[in-house]
């Protein structure tokens, strides 16, 4: 019988284990990690009764102990003793792994790895040998040898710099192979020289032509121009033109203001009771009047957050019983809250009261534009040509259309024909038709147009091309008189500086008026979008200004690209904050009440006006004004431009149409549908293939022109049409 003592090696770790803990428990001082030190000793306690029970329990003494003697009995009667010691085996290996994780790269690089380089070493010694014992023959004769080749010595140059590691310069130490070439004492080396140059002598004579640079008049040259001719007057041609009077604009009255007192305590109460409710206490508040909407400016008590009043605008709409309630949290420059509140009888912004203020009258600006009045009561007025363009939006019957009139009005009130001419394109064909009596004196037009409002998209398309045409021009121009934009250039050309026989002229504005550009978009998309963006981009130093109106604010239609090159807005009433984001870019002209009452923006400037209001029959007067009068023989033309899609034959070579033209074709005339997007699902190509096949087939006469966003229409009927077709343009 076998007797099993406590001498065993695996409890040899107990002691261990009751050392450190006595230690830790007497003096609190750990000699070795204690919870560490203690797993490990119990996990040795078990892997090393197992693994010596394996190994010597066939003897009268196993140094397994009990546990790791009964542990392998089972094990080999389970799996056989080979199966035994594989699992002790890999149970062995993850516990060394998990218990000391060493590191096997290291122990492959220290013992393995040098073994293979003392290997290399061996074997690099071995080919040095070898190519130290190499014998470099020349095969080539020293009578074949060319002078040019050894006349100088030729120096190599790589364009990278490679560093050379270590290894390299190592091998190239041990790997010196110096190549010398002896030549004879009798051999020489002949330097090839240049070829002189040989001069001909010709009895043609050569004549040269030397170019004339543009003459430059001193500032006396200049003085005694200006005493023979005086400067010169773009307005001379028609020099009889009179401005258009006063009394042409309706007096609607309104010049003194009718404050009611009594609407401005009530409201003042209702607003201090509204704020009050939620315990916002107000040390002052103040009233200013306006046409349409009074503004009260309050000074809230210390420590009030002008959040907490911001977000009251509709319980103070409420206790008010007021539409379009907006508040200003704060006024800029003010350190005040505005809370605007419609008045109960608004007042009429009279345009005339406009042209007659002095501040319109005494502007010196290049494009002065008088557009309404403020809260304050004082005329706003501000200068297109630095603006220097115009958006426009707002719903349907919010005052948009009375807005432009507006803007025209200002400036036919201010200029002279030769100083400014527009471009009007109207789609809608009613709004802007009243200025065709103007056409010989402020219009510009294509010159193969008939009417100079524009109303057909294609015409609007050529019509903004062209204008990136003068745009051009106009730009060569300011490069020859050297000067950076219209206004020096005019200066410089009327104080005669500018020879007209070298083609300078006097330019004068040109104010692009677009009525709307929602369904221009609608049409024309991209293809008008373009030039209007180029325009908006670049036109500002040569005078060019667009004036973009919309009813329909959506992203769609001003996109970003529009909106990036508008920095003056100007939003009417529209239904939703959304709508007012994108015009705006903040919400406010939702709260608007409508009838001309609008937000103008400059960049982060922020100002509300009551549009001024002019009447049709008051636009009619004033054309009729100035129809009247001695005019141009014609309207400005403007450059000639072709469409790419103007010359649309059947001169289109087979060899240059694309492989799938034929398939494309029968695909069309099947679905009778002449769309890009249709060969892309049915041939799987991509859309600039397929618009290059549908080019082709409108060159050829399968389809029918663009027509906007509808489908193209197929002018073949059926498979066996086409199949005859074909035939006949192979």
């Amino acid at each position: 019988m076998v007797t099993y003592s406590a001498t065993n090696l695996p409890l040899t770790n107990f002691p261990f284990i009751f050392i450190l803990l006595g230690v830790f428990l007497l003096i609190r001082i750990e000699i070795l990690p204690l919870k560490k030190s203690i797993a490990r000793a119990v996990i040795g306690i078990v892997m090393i009764s197992l693994v010596f029970g394996f190994i010597t329990g066939t003897e009268s003494f196993p140094y397994g102990g009990m546990f790791g003697y009964q542990f392998n009995q089972w094990l080999k009667m389970a799996v056989g003793n080979f199966g035994a010691f594989l699992f002790l085996a890999v149970l062995s290996f993850v516990t060394i792994v998990q218990l000391f994780n060493p590191n096997f790269g290291a122990l492959y690089t220290k013992y393995i790895k040098k073994r293979e380089s003392e290997d290399d070493d061996e074997s690099k010694e071995t080919t040095d040998k070898l190519i130290n014992d190499i014998i470099a023959i020349n095969t080539i004769t020293d009578k074949e040898i060319q002078p040019e080749i050894i006349s100088a010595p030729i120096e190599f140059e790589t364009d990278e710099d490679e560093e050379e590691t270590e290894e390299d310069a190592e091998h190239e130490a041990k790997i010196n192979i110096s190549s010398e070439i002896e030549l004879d004492d009798d051999f020489e080396i002949t330097v090839a020289e240049e070829e002189p140059v040989i001069e001909v002598e010709s009895e043609i004579d050569i004549e040269i032509e030397a170019t004339v640079e543009d003459d430059v008049l001193s500032n006396k040259d200049v003085n005694d121009k200006l005493k023979e001719f005086g400067e010169y007057d773009p307005t001379l041609d028609l020099s009889s033109y009179k401005l258009p009077t006063l009394d042409l604009l309706e007096d609607y009255g309104g010049k003194g203001r009718n404050i009611d007192k009594e609407e401005l305590e009530n409201n003042k109460n209702r607003i201090v009771e509204a704020l009050g409710h939620y315990k916002i206490e107000i040390s002052k508040i103040k009233a200013t009047v306006g046409p349409t909407v009074t503004l009260y400016e309050i000074v809230p008590a210390p420590g009030v957050r002008i959040s907490k009043i911001k977000n009251l605008a509709d319980d103070i709409a409420l206790s008010l019983a007021a539409n379009g309630i907006r508040i200003i949290a704060p006024i800029p420059g003010r350190g005040t809250i505005g809370i605007e509140v419609p008045n109960s009888k608004p007042e009429m912004v009279a345009m005339r009261l406009m042209i007659a203020s002095e501040k319109f009258q005494n502007s010196d600006m290049e494009l002065p534009i008088v557009i309404g009045k403020t809260i304050a009561n004082e005329t706003f007025v501000f200068d297109l040509a630095k603006a220097p363009h115009l958006l426009a939006a707002g719903a349907t019957g919010q005052g948009k259309s009375v807005g432009l009139n507006a803007i025209l009005v200002s400036i036919l009130y201010k200029k002279h024909p030769a100083q400014v001419k527009f471009v009007m394109v109207d789609p809608k064909k009613v709004e802007l038709t009243l200025y065709n009596k103007i056409e010989r004196h402020f219009l510009a037009k294509l010159p193969d147009s008939e009417e100079a409002i524009i109303t057909d998209t294609s015409k609007v398309v050529n019509t903004m091309n062209s204008l990136c045409i003068e745009m051009d021009d106009r730009y060569e121009l300011l490069k020859e008189a050297q000067v950076r934009n219209i206004k020096e250039y005019n200066a410089k050309f009327i104080s005669r500086r500018l020879n007209p026989e070298h083609g300078h002229r006097y330019l004068p504005y040109i104010v692009v008026v677009i009525d709307e550009f929602a369904d221009l978009i609608m049409t024309a998309g991209k293809e008008i979008e373009h030039p209007i963006a180029r325009l908006a981009q670049l036109a500002r130093a040569i005078g060019i200004h667009l004036i973009v109106a919309t009813q329909r604010p959506s992203v769609n239609v001003i996109t970003g690209m529009i909106k990036a090159n508008f920095p003056v807005r100007i939003a009417f009433r529209v239904s939703s904050g959304v709508d007012s984001k994108t015009i705006l870019d903040s919400t406010g002209a939702e709260q608007l009440i409508g009838r001309g009452d609008m937000l103008i923006s400059f960049g982060n400037d922020l100002t509300r006006l009551q549009c001024a209001f002019v009447d049709t029959p008051e636009v009619e007067r004033i054309c009729d004004y100035i129809g009247n009068q001695r005019a141009y023989p014609e309207a400005l033309l403007l450059p000639e431009f072709v469409g790419d899609n103007e010359d649309n034959g059947f001169d289109m070579d087979a060899d240059d149409r694309d492989s799938l033209f034929e398939e494309a074709a029968k695909i069309l005339v099947t679905h009778q549908q002449g769309s890009a997007s249709l060969l892309q699902r049915k041939l799987k190509i991509g859309y600039n293939r397929a618009g290059r096949i549908i080019d082709q087939m409108e060159a050829c006469g399968v389809i029918g022109p663009f027509k906007g966003s509808k489908a193209r229409e197929v002018l073949i009927s059926d498979l066996v049409s086409l199949e005859l077709f074909l035939a006949d343009i192979r």
